[in-house]
């Protein structure tokens, strides 16, 4: 778990905030330049939707890029998101609200900037839709991306019955 991945999971603990978010497991890290900055990529599993993993990809600057560029707590807003069905579909008790519901979020600063990801169904096309973005206090960004989950299949049951 990288620093602000486990500053953001203290925080969010000591608030009392994880109760439906997933946690994350990093699984590659890629560097892309000499001074140490990184693409991280991490797994995040629906904590409602059994079955269901998406993995996240995100810029983490390394200390030298931050201290060469002068904005120290800066981080880009740039991020992707690949959800697949891993198992069995099994959907708990979900939002099934226009707006959706959060299934992850991870501070990409000390306090301004998260990184969230939301699910919001799809019920006229039977679809899970995953969506990242990130969220500032003072502007969000444009910067988002979707992957979608479709639900057909004798592997998809719901446990708190299908809308």
């Amino acid at each position: 778990m990288n620093r602000l991945t486990l500053f953001a999971s203290a925080a969010a603990l000591s608030c009392g905030l994880l109760a439906s978010v997933a946690l994350a497991e990093v699984v590659g890290e890629v560097g892309v330049d000499w001074i140490g900055n990184d693409i991280i990529v991490e797994a995040v599993a629906d904590p409602e939707v059994k079955g269901v993993t998406c993995h996240v990809t995100y810029f983490d600057r390394s200390i030298i890029d931050r201290l060469k560029q002068g904005n120290w707590f800066e981080d880009p807003s740039n991020s992707s998101i690949a959800c697949r069905q891993t198992g069995p579909i099994e959907i708990g008790d979900i939002d099934l609200s226009k707006g959706g519901e959060e299934v992850f979020r991870q501070g990409r600063s000390l306090i301004w900037k998260d990184l969230l990801v939301k699910r919001i169904y799809d019920k006229t096309n039977d679809t899970l839709v995953y969506l990242a973005h990130s969220r500032q206090v003072v502007e969000g960004s444009a910067k988002m991306s979707i992957s979608t989950v479709p639900l057909y299949g004798e592997e998809v049951t719901w446990t708190s019955g299908k809308p």
